[in-house]
């Protein structure tokens, strides 16, 4: 619907209506009525791993293409793998070779980071096998799930396992991974199968912590040395899944440099956690060419794991639509009586229709196995070298699994007196995050822009973060619904009480604006982003604030909002102190912000539809700026880049902040991933070459910053105030 045009087309209202306000009637600047709250969508439970994930496909291909590329990178920027880190020497160790019959296994250990150890165990085809006599093999890499590589069930239960048609031997079908890098490695496949975090032999982080990990740790937080889990790693993007998955990234390295492998024939198959990190992998990584991501593609529950779960990942989407970027690449997988039971009408039918829509229809399989629980048995297994036959080009005609001679503890164990473990424990963990971190930053800062063309780049790299962490674009003014309120003509201005609707989203804001009567409008327009909502424009007494009545008086118009969870979206007087998480035990902020914007985002989010109402209003204004002040600066100048053209000018008093001062992941302006991509002088930066006044910096501008300016041949266009006054602010706005 679209929204009435603010000024003139109120006054021709009131005259039709014969409206009578009297002047110097003061409102009382609430919107709604006493004890409610706008009926926002966003005031509801908020979304957890247990939610409903649909995936909507595309109309066109190219519709796909561009929502699988902003996927994409929203997966990257998630894992903290946006940019991709650099490739350090992998340095592996491969020894300890035993032969079965028609294998070998060897033990591995390679660094993934530096002095951080990817460990797992190598088969391949054995010398005398048919298969062997091929210069190069097809490569399968194995993530596992939450039984480990060395998943046992035990002698005791085998035969229920085996009459329930799980399994089919009792000695390899005790340990089921262990029995597909068998099988796959007599198929004449070179396997990989190696230890997620915590299990095994990967013992650097424990497995209490990566996969047990319960309530926050005040002693890991910190500027200087903080943990996994911590309010800094969450603003870094350090996540146990995000190791997990650049351990993925450098397993296929460490394949592709194999003599006997062929680096153009690599499938990836993992079931359950591994299932996740197969979907991830194959979601983010071009050389896998088949895959089959077994138990986890759903639209119902997610993984429930915090090595499953991190900020950013499933905000908007979940994993179908996650496994559907690997399309129109082969992917099969099946749906067992646990979350994947309805993917046969909710999921795969999707997936048909989007490797349909690609032209590969035939290269997405699902089968039902319904009569079994959560699993990867013999029969899945089954249905995965089928698969792998078929996609590896291996065409054999007995991809039938077999018995085998069980492995040793020790041949199956990668650390031993020759190959001594390496260091661990919670000293380890600070000096990972640190060195993840000062990876990051470097790789960051010479991003820092000195020309156009690194304008650009930096542009693509941290604006396209930036846009990642935001989730959202300008929305449409015709998306947006306007009912006017009330509308009082006072002394020298009109007063509007507006309530602005997003009905496709279901959100609404309270909103107030100010149209100056004592002097003729300029066409100037300031949207006022203030810490405590738009009571902050208002003195104790009920009147506009100086600096309102200052742009009144320059014949300026103003408006304001509560902006979420500000105001009237509050039961009570007092800012909000903490935002909200789901209702899970676990203290990890991934199953908050994994599923659900940041109150930060959210707040953005408003702020961009006041821009869009503003903009497409009938009477557009000739200038439009944004001020963010008392505590605001930092949504303020986020939906000004955002926003881009569409904002004229912006002035913000930052108060000093910084994203890095915060310890806690409830802090109301948390924002994963900012201190990464160069915290709150970045989103300054991204401004250029757009005129920008900055209080709050001592007079300084941020290196950042004035690079940005300077690289854009602009920075007369941005303005150091050595005191943050607001009236100073107010004079720069009005200023032409």
């Amino acid at each position: 619907m679209r929204n009435r045009p603010l000024p003139t087309a109120w006054l021709l209202a009131m005259a039709a209506l014969g409206f009578q306000g009297t002047y110097g009637q003061e409102p009382d600047h609430r919107v709604y009525a006493p004890g409610q709250q706008p009926p926002d969508a966003r005031l509801a439970e908020l979304k957890d791993l247990n939610g409903y994930f649909p995936f909507e496909v595309p109309e066109t291909r190219e519709a796909w293409e561009t929502r699988r590329e902003a996927l994409r990178r929203q997966v990257l920027v998630a894992t903290g793998l946006w940019p991709l880190p650099e490739r350090t020497p992998l340095n592996p160790v491969i020894y300890g070779r035993v032969a079965r019959e028609g294998f070998t296994v060897e033990r591995v250990y390679f660094e993934s980071i530096p002095n951080h150890f990817v460990t797992g165990l190598l088969f391949r085809p054995a010398e005398d096998s048919s298969t062997a006599g091929d210069k190069q093999h097809p490569a399968v890499l194995c993530p596992h799930g939450h039984g480990g590589r060395m998943q046992d069930h035990g002698v005791r239960n085998m035969a229920s396992l085996i009459e329930r048609g799980d399994e089919k031997y009792e000695a390899s079908g005790r340990f089921p991974k262990l029995a597909r890098c068998a099988q796959l490695a007599r198929m004449g496949c070179v396997v990989f199968i190696f230890d997620m975090l915590g299990y095994a032999d990967s013992v650097q982080i424990s497995r209490e912590l990566a996969h047990g990990f319960a309530k926050q740790r005040p002693d890991f937080e910190g500027s200087e040395s903080w943990g996994l889990f911590s309010a800094q790693a969450e603003q870094r993007l350090q996540s146990v899944m995000g190791i997990q998955t650049w351990n993925s990234i450098r397993c296929l390295d460490f394949l592709q440099q194999l003599p006997d492998v062929d680096p153009q024939r690599i499938g990836v198959t993992g079931g359950s956690g591994g299932g996740t990190q197969t979907i991830l992998l194959c979601a983010i990584d071009e050389r896998p060419v088949v895959g089959f991501p077994n138990g986890m593609v759903s639209t119902s529950m997610q993984g429930g794991c915090t090595c499953e779960n991190c900020s950013l990942l499933r905000i908007g989407t979940g994993n179908v639509e996650l496994a559907a970027l690997f399309a129109p690449k082969p992917q099969a997988m099946t749906a067992a009586n646990d979350w994947t039971k309805e993917m046969m009408t909710k999921g795969y039918p999707q997936l048909q229709q989007l490797y349909a829509l690609l032209g590969a229809k035939e290269n997405v399989y699902c089968r039902p196995l319904l009569h079994f629980p959560h699993n990867y048995n013999y029969v899945s297994r089954e249905t995965m070298y089928q698969w792998f036959n078929r996609h590896l080009g291996l065409n054999l005609d007995d991809v039938v699994e077999r018995d085998y001679e069980l492995l040793s503890a020790e041949e199956t164990t990668v650390w031993n007196e020759q190959h001594p473990q390496p260091a661990g424990g919670e000293s380890y963990e600070r000096e990972l995050t640190k060195y993840l971190a000062e990876v990051s930053d470097r790789q960051i800062a010479a991003l820092t822009p000195k020309d156009i063309p690194s304008w650009n780049q930096y542009r693509h790299i941290i604006g396209g973060a930036v846009q990642t962490l935001v989730g959202r674009s300008l929305p449409s003014g015709q998306d947006i619904e306007r009912e006017m309120v009330e509308k009082l003509p006072l002394e020298n201005y009109f007063y509007f009480e507006d309530k602005l609707r997003l009905p496709a989203l279901g959100e609404e804001l309270p909103v107030v604006s100010f149209y100056p009567t004592a002097v003729a409008w300029t066409g100037k327009v300031v949207i006022w982003i203030h810490g405590r909502g738009k009571a902050g424009l208002f003195t104790a007494g009920g009147q506009p604030r100086a600096e309102v009545q200052q742009l009144l008086d320059a014949g300026t118009s103003v408006v304001a909002a509560d902006l979420f969870q500000q105001g009237e979206f509050l039961t009570g007087e007092e800012p909000l102190q903490q935002q909200r998480s789901v209702k899970n035990p676990r203290e990890a902020a991934a199953f908050t912000y994994g599923y659900n914007a940041p109150l930060f985002v959210r707040r953005v989010h408003d702020v961009l539809t006041l821009i869009s109402f503003v903009r497409s209003d009938d009477h557009a204004p000739q200038q439009l700026a944004l001020l963010g002040t008392d505590g605001a600066a930092p949504l303020a100048a986020t939906a000004r880049y955002v926003a881009g053209g569409q904002v004229d000018k912006l002035a913000v008093d930052t108060q000093g902040f910084r994203f890095a001062d915060i310890t806690s992941i409830r802090d109301v302006n948390l924002l994963p991933g900012m201190v990464k991509y160069g915290d709150l002088p970045a989103i300054l930066a991204l401004n250029a070459p757009h005129p920008l006044w900055i209080g709050g910096e001592a007079g300084q501008l941020p290196p950042v910053v004035q690079a940005a300016y300077s690289a854009n041949d602009s920075l007369p266009e941005v303005h150091s105030a050595p005191r943050p006054v607001l009236a100073e602010a107010v004079e720069w706005l009005l200023h032409d």
